[in-house]
């Protein structure tokens, strides 16, 4: 009666030399690959893009006019807007009008930039 059978050890793996890099990028990730690749990750979020595209069409706009245009509860517009602001996106401004608590929301240089390129690179997948 024989023991059992061991399998033999693995050969270790050499890396064959016409393998393509596991760290070089992804043929499409060029910056003259699928436009998608150009697309903002911050902005792309639905909310985060109606935020962004009612703020591109004015110089400023109080917190409540942005929350009615994009039909959100404040602590969604809140959160959303603090991303904006962390990415340097959207400038967040309080004050007063009178006695009342006032919050403007503005799209900062790099925010206006951010958006249209995207918008350039959604353009590019709709064929347009």
């Amino acid at each position: 009666m024989t023991g059992p059978q061991r399998a033999a050890p693995a050969d270790p793996v050499t890396p064959d030399a016409d393998a393509p890099d596991a760290d070089a990028p992804a043929p499409d990730a060029r910056p003259d690959g699928h436009a998608r690749h150009r697309l903002d990750e911050v902005i792309h979020a639905p909310v985060r893009f109606s935020i962004v595209a009612a703020l591109a069409g004015v110089d400023d706009a109080e917190f409540a006019t942005i929350r009615d245009a994009v039909e959100v509860s404040d602590s969604t517009l809140s959160k959303q807007v603090a991303v904006l602001e962390k990415a340097g996106y959207v400038k967040v401004r309080k004050g007063y009008v009178g006695k009342r608590p006032r919050t403007w929301l503005e799209l900062s240089r790099d925010g206006r930039r951010a958006y249209g390129s995207h918008l350039e690179a959604l353009r590019a997948i709709a064929g347009g």
